[in-house]
């Protein structure tokens, strides 16, 4: 299913295909990670990805070598990468899990976004996508983005996280926050996003991609 696919794609085609159990769609990505709990067999996996990604000239593709495993990023599309991937990490005896994968943006509330958000690209030393979208060109940073307002609200915090997560694992992580002492402040756009916050306030949003596609 979908073997042929080049162009863009939605996630939900994506997690209908064929044989990308191992993979998650986290906003305009999707990730795996594989527990490989050694850097010699975490180096021989990226080893194995960078000769896949030579083969089929990818260049949209990340990769985070960390002692106890090893987390992928790709674009939608790329099904039949992310497939050949998994498929490397079986030969080498290297077993995935699809729960430990998240991506983490900070978000600004503002009503003048595009005044500060030159600021904040200096001052983090990012770069920016669209008019309202910053990143770290080093990839090891969280996105930062901008929300706009129509009207300031003195009584809420202006800035908070976004935290995708598997569509998967979403209602484990709202119940763990709830359980440590959070609230729900709404589910209004559940199953794409709830809106919770900690006992003074402080907001994060939990995210999947359910209802966009």
């Amino acid at each position: 299913m979908f073997a042929g696919m080049t162009g863009q794609i939605t996630a939900g085609q994506f997690h209908e295909a064929d044989g990308v159990e191992d993979w998650r769609s986290l906003y305009h990505l999707v990730s795996a990670y594989f527990k490989t709990g050694s850097f010699a067999k975490g180096i021989a996996l990226v080893d194995e990805i960078g000769r896949l990604a030579d083969e089929t000239e990818q260049r949209h593709l990340n990769v985070d070598l960390r002692n106890a495993g090893v987390t992928v990023s790709l674009g939608l599309r790329n099904i039949a990468l992310a497939r050949r991937i998994s498929a490397a990490a079986r030969d080498l005896d290297i077993s995935a899990d699809p729960a430990a994968v998240q991506l983490i943006n900070v978000t600004l509330d503002a009503l003048v976004g595009t005044e500060v958000l030159p600021f904040w690209r200096a001052v983090l030393g990012y770069r920016q996508i669209g008019e309202d979208y910053l990143f770290d060109p080093s990839r090891r940073g969280p996105g930062f983005g901008l929300q706009r307002m129509d009207t300031a609200r003195p009584q809420r915090n202006r800035m908070h996280l976004d935290v995708a997560v598997p569509h998967d694992q979403a209602q484990a992580r709202i119940a763990a926050a709830l359980a440590a002492g959070g609230r729900l402040v709404s589910d209004a756009h559940a199953p794409m996003w709830w809106v919770l916050a900690d006992a003074e306030g402080n907001e994060a949003c939990v995210a999947t991609w359910l209802g966009r596609g």
